[in-house]
């Protein structure tokens, strides 16, 4: 008997041996029941464990929690990494980049002023979830509006604003569809303005990067509200004035020195969503993520990714792409050629690790015919690395030039005989 119970007794040890052999760098162990995944006491390898499988990415070097991501330079629009990009989810109030971009595209077009006031109808204070709380009839600026859409992100402020420039949510959500389309997001569909749960109310990672890009590069002054830490504003309504303190839900201001906005979202069908952008170096990074477990994961998520983003990009900048004058031929002219001008520096982005020292550039100019306006495109210059065309920059015409008419002709052949 004593034998049979030693017997026992050493295949068991040998079967808890078997469950504790070490496989790389994790340990095979048998889960109970009772195991809770998230239970707060989890330590930081643990959680890095969790996160190293969490979904197949284009870079094994950095992984996230999220189910989709995308790192985005915003002036090329080159994507550096991506995970899941073009999976659709939910957006929560990550759709408010849109309705911003609207707000800025009427302010642009003269629809809108920043001083305007704005009227709160009985709809739009119906608004759930974040809001500055506004009633039926208060008047507040669009300025004011914005601030509270940026830092706040309230849905109460992002429909009075829809109902504003559009006429009504519905009229400017069709609209927001319109802007989503020419910017290739195709695989967006908005159908409120504030990403309240909504069935079928869908975008993915790529598409808000895409979003995100065009409201920080067209109007960068999004950046002095999306930085706002805390402000207050005052409601003035038929119960008399009072302060209202505006907190920015987007933690990442205060926690990365690069940090310049821009929005965060969260539901419950949404999970934790946030559009990061930062600046470092000239160069501008934005980082998306969709569906993270919690506020704290975006933000680490985020941080990570920008890191990575700024890690892998070098900046070639000329600002004298002409370093003399030029000049193209003018064919039937009343000049015989005509000097060229370039407006826009040449930037280029590098992720590779190219030596942009190397970097070389080529002036090719036109044969044009008479007559040539100011600013038409007479020729180009070049850029190249390593023998391969890497952009271009359009030379332009400085000044106009006339058509030959038959009496300068004659002019021109006299002035050629008494020469």
């Amino acid at each position: 008997m004593k034998k049979v119970l030693a017997v026992l007794l050493c295949a068991f040890l040998c079967v808890q041996r078997v469950y504790a052999m070490p496989v790389g760098d994790r340990i095979l162990y048998e889960e109970t029941d009772n195991q809770d995944e998230n239970q707060e006491g989890q330590t930081e390898e643990n959680e890095g464990e969790e996160q190293e499988g969490a979904g197949q990415s284009s870079d094994a070097g950095l992984a996230v929690s999220a189910e989709t991501a995308v790192i985005m330079e915003a002036s090329t629009g080159k994507v550096l990494y991506e995970k899941g990009a073009d999976t659709q989810l939910p957006p929560a109030s990550v759709t408010k980049i849109m309705t911003l971009l609207l707000i800025f595209d009427a302010i642009e077009s003269g629809q809108i002023k920043l001083d305007d006031m704005v009227t709160t109808s009985e709809y739009a204070a119906s608004m759930g979830g974040s809001q500055v709380f506004l009633e039926p009839g208060e008047t507040q600026t669009v300025d004011t509006m914005i601030k509270c859409i940026s830092v706040a992100s309230a849905n109460d402020a992002c429909v009075a604003m829809a109902e504003l420039i559009g006429g009504s949510e519905e009229a400017f959500v069709e609209k927001m569809n319109e802007r989503a389309a020419g910017l290739g997001m195709e695989n967006t569909h908005f159908i409120n303005c504030n990403g309240l749960d909504t069935d079928g109310h869908l975008t993915t990672a790529r598409d808000i990067a895409l979003m995100s890009r065009e409201l920080i590069t067209k109007y960068p002054q999004i950046h002095d509200y999306s930085m706002i830490w805390m402000e207050n504003i005052t409601h003035t309504t038929a119960k008399g004035t009072s302060e209202f303190g505006l907190s920015n839900t987007n933690k990442l201001i205060r926690q990365y020195e690069y940090a310049t906005g821009l929005k965060t979202g969260s539901t419950s069908k949404a999970k934790f969503c946030l559009s990061a952008t930062a600046k470092k170096d000239d160069i501008e990074m934005i980082a998306v993520v969709m569906a993270e477990p919690d506020s704290k994961t975006r933000v680490k998520d985020a941080i990570s990714m920008l890191n990575y983003g700024f890690g892998k990009c070098s900046r070639f900048r000329d600002d004298k792409v002409l370093g003399k004058k030029v000049y193209a031929e003018v064919v039937k002219g009343t000049e015989k050629k005509i000097e060229g001008e370039v407006k826009d520096d040449f930037q280029y982005i590098d992720v590779e690790g190219a030596d942009l020292s190397a970097i070389e550039k080529k002036a090719e100019l036109k044969k044009v015919k008479a007559p040539v306006k100011k600013g038409a495109v007479i020729g180009k210059v070049v850029y190249s690395l390593n023998g391969e065309a890497i952009g271009e920059v359009n030379i332009t015409a400085k000044e106009s030039v006339e058509k030959t008419t038959f009496f300068t002709a004659l002019l021109d052949v006299l002035e050629h005989l008494m020469v």
